[in-house]
């Protein structure tokens, strides 16, 4: 980069959304991508493969692979690449690239570097498993693959017990149970969640419920890609001042409304039995 911030023109990284299941899903952006870039890193090569046979397409540039064991010394590798001018594309199995996969380290040291960083955006299982949750959808964090080790799970679901977001996870189907019942011990067993398989894919299935039902279906065992989405946290309604309750009853007096009228009025906008309004108007 610049002294003044400009990015070098000395080549380009793009991070390529694979489809979450279904091949149909790739878009022809996509497809021209990866037809043309220099070098495509792949999760997995043969996956990858398959998709572009199942495409129809042809991939005429290298193909290398890059997932966890091999992601720090292949990032410096592909760094050098786009450092000659060339184009770099990055996809995972599903997804994309930097979202709980490979794809961070290398757009890392590539921006460090002032190197053109771009996206083709694609299927995601965050936001597909959100929007066919039925749980709300303004507001919502993602938070991958909760810890494996017990402890570190629990003290991880603990802090987030009075998250007011709804919540996106990650598991793996093996974890899945013992994920839920940790959800549960965390956050009640009563708050809603929604287990989301194979979403796109032939078998998709959403079950929703509480998490301690949840937990208890999920005992049988589930099988394929798993998305959880949790509700967030709804906090307790302070219980009403009893002070301000007499003085909205005042005020509706003021307007003309009769004393007893506004008690009734004012105790059940309150939430609260009147007679105790009615004791309190009349003791002050």
């Amino acid at each position: 980069m610049r002294e003044d911030g400009t990015v070098i023109d000395n080549g380009r990284l793009v991070l390529a959304g694979a489809p979450i299941g279904q091949a149909g899903d790739v878009s022809p952006r996509l497809r021209e991508a990866l037809e043309t870039a220099d070098v495509v890193a792949a999760e997995d090569t043969r996956r990858l493969r398959r998709l572009v046979s199942d495409l129809g397409a042809e991939i005429r540039g290298r193909v290398v692979s890059y997932y966890d064991a091999n992601e720090i010394a292949r990032a410096a590798e592909l760094l050098q690449v786009l450092q000659e001018g060339k184009t770099v594309l990055i996809i995972t199995d599903a997804g994309m690239p930097g979202v709980s996969d490979p794809g961070y380290r290398l757009t890392h040291l590539a921006v460090e570097a002032g190197i053109r960083v771009t996206s083709l955006p694609g299927p995601s299982a965050v936001t597909t498993a959100l929007a066919v949750s039925g749980l709300p959808s303004d507001r919502f964090c993602f938070e991958g693959f909760p810890p494996r080790k017990p402890g570190e799970r629990a003290r991880r679901l603990s802090a987030l017990a009075e998250e007011e977001r709804t919540m996106v996870f990650f598991e793996a189907p093996h974890r899945l149970q013992v994920a839920l019942a940790a959800m549960a011990e965390a956050f009640g067993a009563d708050r809603r969640a929604a287990v989301c398989r194979e979403l796109t894919k032939t078998y998709e299935e959403v079950r929703r419920g509480g998490l301690g039902e949840l937990a208890e279906w999920a005992a049988g065992g589930v099988k394929g890609e798993i998305t959880v989405v949790v509700a967030g946290h709804v906090p307790q309604a302070l219980p009403p001042v009893i002070e301000d309750l007499v003085a909205e009853v005042a005020r509706r007096e003021e307007t003309g409304v009769p004393k007893k009228q506004a008690i009734v009025d004012v105790a059940k906008l309150a939430g609260i039995p009147k007679r105790d309004l009615y004791d309190a108007v009349h003791r002050g």
